[in-house]
């Protein structure tokens, strides 16, 4: 969209791309803890959209929405990373989730259920639950724990895209990755499968998920923070 001047109309192009911020804030906010608020997110990404419109070349040969939603989600990480968004309360509640789960399918070589994994940590199945709506799932495929045993990295640090991820090397180790991930998946409770899949594969919300299956939110919220901790535990040893 361009002006009588030839010039990139600002106003129109803001008003077109507002849905892309809200979409990425959507698709951020359902890997963040409670405690983050939706409309902050979506009013930093805002900015990083004006900030794109400031900045882009079209002599570049980028097209506008690839280079938008990189500003964008770059602009809610800054806002993250200075918050602190992610205690080290919920990283390590995080970790004991992994670790039962892990401990169980060990000695029981299948999938732990709820109950088993609650009793396992020494809670009832209710604060179980209670607590996989506050950690509220972490990334999936960037794992906190993968590159130290302490937890104390700034795994936001790992959304930027560094040059060696462009090499042919770390497309091919990208593409292994990816492949563990889907055969992770697949070992998933089926319930939970349906969470993942209408989640990253469909880009359904946490509210369009709980629709589908006639549960509520927040049950979807601790579904997709369980499957988040099996699979990090399976990623791990990858």
């Amino acid at each position: 969209m361009y002006t009588a001047k030839g010039q990139l109309d600002a106003n129109a192009l803001l008003k077109q791309y507002s849905s892309l911020v809200r979409r990425l804030a959507h698709q951020m906010i359902a890997k963040l803890p409670a405690n983050v608020e939706l409309d902050d997110l979506i009013q930093v990404g805002m900015i990083g959209l004006s900030d794109a419109l400031s900045r882009f070349d079209a002599a570049q040969g980028v097209q506008f929405e690839t280079f938008a939603t990189q500003r964008i989600r770059g602009a809610m990480l800054d806002e993250l990373r200075g918050n602190d968004w992610m205690s080290r309360g919920d990283r390590r509640h995080q970790r004991t989730i992994e670790t039962a789960v892990h401990k169980l399918e060990q000695k029981l070589h299948r999938a732990p259920n709820e109950s088993e994994i609650a009793l396992e940590m020494g809670l009832s199945l209710g604060d179980y639950q209670d607590l996989l709506t506050k950690v509220r799932g972490t990334q999936l495929i960037y794992l906190e724990d993968m590159s130290g045993a302490d937890g104390d990295d700034d795994y936001l640090d790992r959304h930027q895209v560094r040059d060696e991820e462009a090499s042919p090397l770390g497309r091919l180790q990208d593409q292994r990755m990816r492949q563990a991930l889907v055969d992770a998946i697949k070992n998933l409770p089926e319930r939970e499968q349906y969470v993942m899949s209408m989640y990253y594969e469909h880009d359904m919300n946490l509210k369009e998920i709980a629709a589908v299956l006639k549960v509520t939110e927040s049950r979807v919220c601790q579904l997709h923070s369980q499957s988040i901790a099996r699979l990090r535990t399976r990623l791990r040893e990858w």
